[in-house]
C-alpha cells in the first residue's frame, strides 16, 4: 500500500510560524514546504529570526520537506544579474543545512514578451540552461534535489517546454502542480492560448515527477482571470491524477497550496486570519478524503526517509 507523506504551504494559513506551525499539527501532519515567515523568503530571513524559525519547528516536531524558493522563479529575469541569484544559492544551501532537508523548489525565469504581452519567439533557451546547470550543480554538489514547478515560467509553458528543459539540466527534477496546467496558457499551441490540459501534461511528465503540488483552479482565457477552488471541484483532474500517481507506485511528498484564501503570487487577495485557517485545514481534509479513498496510507512522514 502507498504511504504518501503530507506537508503543505502553510504561510497560506498564518503568516508567523507559530500559526503555520499550529495549523499542520491540528492537520495531524509532521511536514511543511517552507516558503515565507512573516512575508519573507526563509533563505532571506535575517540570521536571528531564522534561527527562532528553526527553534520552532524544532520544538514542534515539525520538518521541512521543501523550501520553496524564489530562485529563478515568474518574477526574475534570465538577463538579471546572476551574482544575486548565486548568492540566493548560497544562503539557500546554509538554511536548508540548518532545517535537515535536501529539496529545493526552483523555476525557470520568467518569460520573455513583447510590448503587447506576448511571448518572444527567442526565449534565450542557452542562457536559461547554462544558468540553471549552475544553479542545480551548486545544489546537487551538496546532496541537495533541485525540483522545478510547472508553473508560469519558461519550463511550464507547455509539457514539450517542461521536457525540453529537464533534458537540458541533468541534476534538475520536476514537482508537479496538479492546478498549474489549468491556470496556464499553452504556449505550443496558436493563440488565443488555451489552458494547458491536466491530465495530458500529467501523463506526458509523470514519469519525471519527483515531488507533487495539489491545487485546483482554472484562468480564464479571455480575461486572464484566476479561479481557485477546492481539489476536485474544478477542471485540474485532482482525484484522478492522484489515483494514478498512486498506481504508479508513488510514496513520496504531496503539499497543498489553496490558493483560496490567499494568493502567493497576488498580494491584492485577502483573507481574515480565521478563514485562511479553516480553508487550509478544510483542504487539507478533501485531499487526504481522496488519497485514503484510493487506497493510500496518509502520514505525516518524515522529510529525511
Amino acid at each position: 500500500m502507498p504511504v504518501i507523506r503530507l506537508s503543505g504551504f502553510a504561510d497560506e494559513a498564518a503568516d508567523g510560524i507559530d500559526g503555520q506551525i499550529e495549523v499542520i499539527k491540528a492537520l495531524g501532519w509532521r511536514g511543511i514546504e517552507l516558503r515565507s515567515v512573516d512575508g519573507i523568503n526563509a533563505h532571506d530571513l535575517p540570521d536571528k529570526e531564522f534561527d527562532l524559525v528553526c527553534r520552532a519547528l524544532d520544538k514542534a516536531g515539525i520538518e521541512v520537506n521543501c523550501l520553496g524558493s524564489t530562485i529563478a522563479n515568474w518574477g526574475k529575469r534570465v538577463d538579471e544579474d546572476f551574482s544575486l541569484a548565486m548568492a540566493t544559492v548560497e544562503r539557500a544551501i546554509a538554511r536548508m543545512k540548518a532545517l535537515g532537508t535536501r529539496m529545493i523548489r526552483i523555476m525557470s525565469y520568467a518569460i520573455d514578451l513583447d510590448e503587447k504581452g506576448q511571448p518572444l519567439a527567442d526565449q534565450r533557451f542557452p542562457e536559461r540552461v547554462s544558468r540553471l546547470n549552475e544553479i542545480c550543480g551548486r545544489f546537487a554538489a551538496e546532496g541537495i534535489t533541485p525540483v522545478h514547478e510547472n508553473c508560469l515560467n519558461y519550463g511550464g509553458m507547455s509539457w514539450g517546454h517542461t521536457l525540453e528543459l529537464l533534458d537540458a539540466v541533468p541534476a534538475l527534477r520536476l514537482v508537479f502542480d496538479t492546478g498549474n496546467p489549468s491556470l496556464t496558457p499553452d504556449f505550443s499551441k496558436p493563440r488565443p492560448y488555451p489552458n494547458q490540459d491536466a491530465w495530458e501534461a500529467w501523463e506526458k511528465l509523470k514519469s519525471k515527477v519527483v515531488h507533487i503540488h495539489v491545487k485546483d483552479g482554472w484562468r480564464d482565457p479571455a480575461t486572464g482571470e484566476e479561479t481557485y477552488v477546492y481539489p476536485g471541484e474544478g477542471p485540474s483532474k485532482v482525484a484522478v491524477i492522484l489515483a494514478d500517481c498512486l498506481a504508479s507506485g508513488y510514496s513520496g511528498w504531496l503539499t497543498i497550496e489553496p490558493h483560496m484564501a490567499v494568493v502567493f503570487h497576488d498580494a491584492s487577495v485577502h483573507s481574515p486570519a480565521e478563514r485562511r485557517r479553516s480553508v487550509f485545514i478544510e483542504y487539507g481534509r478533501r485531499v487526504e478524503a481522496m488519497l485514503e479513498a484510493q487506497g493510500a496510507e496518509v502520514a505525516g512522514g518524515s522529510a529525511k526517509a
